[in-house]
């Protein structure tokens, strides 16, 4: 595209881009900037300001991300979901703050531990002047439309072209600011569905606008086959409320976070069974009564967990390991997940059935 697409785009962005907190002049904080594109991945940016703001409350630092243990910054990341980012984030504070200063060229960034190839070139963009351009599905979705490109969202071949249509626009203004006003516009005005084409700077060169078909492009992304799990959960709660949490183990889904204890239920297995042998890894023997059916969905997978909930005192349940606790489930101190809310909906108190309600106990 012509110099006059890009400065009608960057024009465009001076007035209207959202006043994000970790937007600031060139060149950028790189440990905002990371932080902020990490928090971004699969997350609604309404949810990722106050977490943005809040995280950095607790760590204002590279060097105090570094020094903090994994289940500081898990806890800090709760309710963002997608807790890999997370353990990755804590990972590169660590190599970043041990070498004693921050990688600025794109192939450094690219080889922190879960950087990627789009986080990459945005920071070294905004914080080091680079010239890889940060190509996100945003980009992408804009640069199909204004070539009419019919090849899928996520597809190799759409991110070399949306790439190539990024440094083009990015030649005529030699600013970094050109490739935020490309995420912001796919962002904000060329979106998923119903673009404001008549608000957009680059109308006068798009081909799909011109032909009035701008939801045909880019393809659709090819769906992600939907893994679906059965979980049993064991919700032991003392009588002042504490629960008892388990740290997933290294490996498993969610890894690294605090939940009641739970399993995998095989085929054909007995729930209730399968409960009992969970409450008496932590020595409880007493009844336990089945609650409500929980869903839940992490990435492509469908979880539908059945938890079954039984009152113990202090004295009757031992942790078993030292990655066992009990813990206040609506003040949690450690790393947990969304599901945590959604178990404890239906397994405190008033929530748990009474007993005469005809549900069996295990």
């Amino acid at each position: 595209m012509s110099a006059a697409s890009s400065r009608s785009l960057l024009d465009w962005f001076r007035k209207a881009a959202r006043p994000l907190p970790w937007r600031s002049d060139l060149p950028r904080d790189p440990y905002r900037v990371l932080l902020s594109e990490v928090m971004a991945q699969q997350t609604q940016i309404e949810r990722v300001v106050p977490a943005y703001t809040a995280f950095l409350a607790h760590f204002p630092t590279i060097e105090a991300l570094a020094a903090a243990s994994v289940d500081e910054v898990l806890l800090a990341f709760t309710g963002l979901g997608y807790y890999r980012r997370a353990r990755s984030l804590h990972a590169a504070a660590r190599e970043i703050a041990a070498a004693g200063r921050w990688p600025s060229t794109f192939e450094e960034l690219r080889r922190l531990p879960g950087v990627g190839t789009y986080t990459a070139a945005a920071v070294a963009a905004l914080c080091f002047g680079g010239s890889e351009p940060p190509v996100d599905g945003n980009v992408a979705r804009v640069a199909a439309r204004v070539g009419a490109i019919a090849l899928p969202l996520g597809s190799p071949a759409l991110a070399r072209r949306a790439r190539a249509f990024a440094a083009g626009l990015e030649a005529g203004e030699r600013s970094p600011l050109v490739f935020e006003a490309l995420i912001e516009l796919g962002a904000t005005v060329c979106t998923p569905s119903a673009p404001r084409c008549p608000g957009c700077p680059l109308l006068a060169g798009c081909a799909a606008a011109a032909a009035g078909r701008p939801d045909a492009y880019p393809l659709p992304r090819p769906r992600r086959a939907i893994e679906r799990h059965r979980w049993v959960a064991v919700w032991l709660e003392r009588t002042n409320g504490d629960v008892l949490l388990a740290r997933i183990a290294a490996g498993r889904l969610l890894a690294g976070l605090w939940l009641p204890p739970f399993a995998e239920l095989a085929d054909g297995s007995s729930p209730a069974a399968l409960a009992r042998s969970l409450a008496s890894l932590a020595g409880h023997q007493g009844p336990l009564e089945p609650a409500s059916v929980v869903a839940h969905a992490v990435t492509h997978r469908r979880i539908e967990v059945m938890p079954f909930v039984g009152t113990v005192s202090a004295d009757r349940v031992r942790e078993a390991r030292s990655d066992w606790g009990w813990h206040d489930p609506s003040r949690p101190t450690v790393g947990t997940s969304t599901l945590l809310a959604k178990l404890r909906a239906v397994c405190s108190p008033p929530a748990l059935p009474r007993t005469g309600s005809g549900r069996s106990s295990a």
